[in-house]
């Protein structure tokens, strides 16, 4: 019986895949968390050049509803911490997982990330139709 290509593969390097399979799944979703990090900030300062242009072209106030990107910046800057804290839990975790040999599939990142790009989504319809 012919042996396949996985089999010939030794044990250790085999698991040196799976973990840097981790690795990369773990610095993706450090990227995603930085991106929303970043949107966030966009959004808060966005919001500060928008009254300042205001003011300089003398008018009371320009967005229909201030203060509030001022606020979901912050929330977008703090969902992306969380969202860092925890991919790193379930980095740690799925290492634990892989060396016992145990791996269980979680969604909570997975739903997370959803619910915060449909709430980014609705927000900023609502602030476009909002402003026309």
């Amino acid at each position: 019986m012919q042996e396949t290509p996985a089999e010939k593969i030794p044990a250790k390097i085999r698991d040196r895949r799976v973990h840097m399979a981790n690795e990369r799944t773990f610095l993706a979703w450090i990227r995603t968390s930085i991106a929303i990090m970043a949107f966030g900030f966009v959004v808060e300062k966005f919001s500060l050049f928008v009254k300042q242009m205001g003011y300089y072209l003398g008018k009371e106030s320009v967005p229909p509803a201030p203060g509030y990107s001022s606020l979901i910046g912050v929330l977008l800057v703090l969902l992306g911490v969380v969202m860092g804290v925890l991919a790193y839990v379930r980095y740690k975790s799925v290492e634990k997982q892989i060396e016992d040999d145990s791996y269980q599939p979680s969604r909570i990142l997975s739903i997370l990330l959803f619910l915060s790009l449909l709430s980014i989504g609705v927000f900023l319809i609502l602030y476009l139709i909002h402003t026309m």
